[in-house]
């Protein structure tokens, strides 16, 4: 990653987020700040292109795994009143800028120093103000930890939270993801998380194998690779050992089946839909006990 601006992935993501509220009219998830965050324009956006499979593909799955989470945080602010967001890896996310959040709602974004500095510096060229809302949380997390880096900016462990972490994971140790998920699981008041993993490809049909294979040498191409995946009964019995209490693991393919009439063909082939068969990316919900 380039200390100085977001991911070459989280720009990716961000990128799949503008162009499907062009291509799919936002049909999925819709953000009216996701083309001016990126810096495109609609007429930039080639629409055959974009009808490939893999672009489509992926596109279909991060638009529907940020409709799951921010949907899993509105129940949180309206059944058991969250009022502490957490967005975690924060890249360019535009939760915090395009919300009406109830009154007394921080939202803090946490991710490297040098990113979070040329974030501010792009949403001021772009004319993306900040809320009063959003507090900054700098963390470098080869010196710092999670908690310490909230805590420093007045983060309230007693209050129930609730963290969104997309896109993140597949790129980190298992060690990193265990302490991170630990860290969230040991807060005071309650906490639930939003993230999204991969099966181990051992688990994929041939076709599935080769559409993630070519898809892992893209990402490693730009010094981001994939580090990490879990067998889901594994990574369940790790979240109720750290103590979450509720999960719900949607693979991407029966998530795409919620959002859209009936799943296109490209959205049952692509490794981020769930494949076809088992194996695929999964978007899970996690809580700790409610009160």
């Amino acid at each position: 990653m380039k200390e100085q601006e977001p991911s070459r992935t989280a720009f990716a993501a961000a990128a799949h987020r503008a162009i499907h509220q062009v291509v799919e009219k936002g049909k999925i998830f819709r953000d009216p700040l996701a083309l001016t965050i990126v810096g495109m324009k609609a007429e930039d956006v080639q629409h055959e292109d974009e009808l490939q499979m893999s672009r489509l593909g992926i596109r279909l799955f991060i638009a529907a795994r940020s409709s799951y989470a921010e949907a899993a945080l509105w129940r949180a602010i309206e059944q058991r009143g969250v009022r502490q967001i957490v967005i975690l890896g924060a890249g360019l996310d535009t939760f915090a800028y395009r919300s009406q959040l109830p009154a007394n709602t921080c939202v803090f974004e946490v991710d490297h120093p040098a990113t979070q500095a040329w974030k501010r510096r792009w949403l001021e060229q772009v004319g993306i103000e900040c809320p009063d809302s959003l507090i900054y949380a700098p963390v470098d997390f080869e010196s710092d930890t999670l908690l310490d880096g909230l805590n420093a900016v007045g983060f309230d462990s007693a209050q129930r939270s609730f963290f969104i972490w997309l896109g993140v994971v597949p790129y980190l140790t298992e060690q990193a993801i265990d302490s991170t998920l630990g860290a969230i699981a040991s807060l005071a008041g309650g906490a639930e998380v939003v993230f999204d993993y991969s099966d181990p490809p051992s688990s994929f049909s041939m076709e599935l194998l080769a559409l993630h294979q070519a898809r892992a040498a893209r990402v490693a191409a730009v010094g981001e690779p994939f580090l990490s995946y879990f067998d889901p009964a594994k990574l369940h019995e790790k979240l109720r050992e750290l103590g979450f209490s509720e999960i719900d693991d949607v693979i991407g393919r029966r998530l795409l089946s919620d959002y859209l009439e009936r799943p296109t063909t490209t959205a049952r082939s692509s490794p981020e839909n769930g494949g076809t068969g088992s194996g695929g990316g999964h978007v899970l919900f996690a809580a700790t006990q409610f009160a």
